[in-house]
């Protein structure tokens, strides 16, 4: 078996645990992949960012995250259990859990596309410091609601609990197959999330951006700049991330622990 490592370069606790991992996978005889495809699994070392950093470049291949972050939702294996789990994976002794991921396009005025990433967490639009945004979301063709906020998010069961949780979204459990659409400070009434089926399409139009503000369509967290007249039309991906599970942990025991 191979391993490919994927680290947070700039967190030395996982640079250390880097260097375990090398150490104890070389004593199990366990090969250490320079290139991603050449391995059979992911270990990202690091925080949830990393994580969903890696889970772009994974092709698909089963991850499995050790935390040397804080909450640590994805990465949920701890540096001193990391033997423990190199043997359960050597044994086979663990699950895979599929993941949904959400993809996306900019759509200029002009009729150029610019792709946005697959993203397992969410896509967002959100505004810079100053002003707001104001936007349309239609669903399938259909119009919900004309908003004035500091943006909106689209996010998977996986990312119910990132930024979405922090906007007083709804907690999903990570099996569901749904996607949940949650705006970001709007200037209105309708203020709660919607939960859409994982076949929608949605659309959000930037129908008007005050001045001085500035707005970013956000994959995880990384930006695209939008302007006025930009659509972003976001929807369910081909794509998956499988992530390895090794505890008998369900989703409850997962939010239980890091709510207390």
């Amino acid at each position: 078996m191979k391993i490919y490592i994927s680290e947070d370069h700039l967190n030395e606790n996982a640079r250390k645990t880097k260097e375990s991992l090398v150490e104890i996978s070389n004593e199990l005889n366990i090969g250490i992949a320079d290139e991603i495809n050449e391995s059979d699994i992911v270990i990202s070392v690091g925080g949830d960012g990393t994580f969903l950093e890696t889970a772009r470049l994974c092709q698909e291949k089963p991850i499995i995250g050790i935390n040397t972050g804080t909450l640590g939702y994805l990465t949920e294996v701890s540096p001193e259990n990391i033997e423990m789990v190199l043997k359960n994976i050597l044994k086979g002794n663990y699950d895979i859990e599929n993941r949904m991921m959400l993809e996306g396009e900019i759509i200029k005025p002009s009729g150029d596309v610019i792709e946005i990433p697959e993203s397992l967490n969410e896509i967002a639009i959100s505004k810079n410091t100053f002003g707001v945004v104001r936007f349309e979301v239609a669903v399938n063709e259909k119009l919900i609601n004309s908003y004035t906020a500091d943006g909106i998010l689209v996010c998977t069961p996986t990312g119910s609990t990132a930024y979405n949780l922090s906007c007083g979204g709804p907690i999903v459990d990570p099996g569901a197959n749904i996607m949940t659409l949650t705006p970001i400070a709007p200037h209105s009434i309708l203020n709660r999330s919607i939960i859409l089926s994982d076949d929608s399409i949605v659309d959000i139009e930037i129908t008007e951006l005050r001045k001085n503000t500035t707005s970013y369509a956000l994959y995880d967290g990384k930006a695209i700049e939008v302007f006025s007249g930009d659509l972003i039309r976001i929807k369910k991906s081909d794509k998956i991330t499988k992530i390895i599970k090794i505890e008998n942990r369900c989703f409850i025991d997962n939010i239980r622990e890091k709510i207390n």
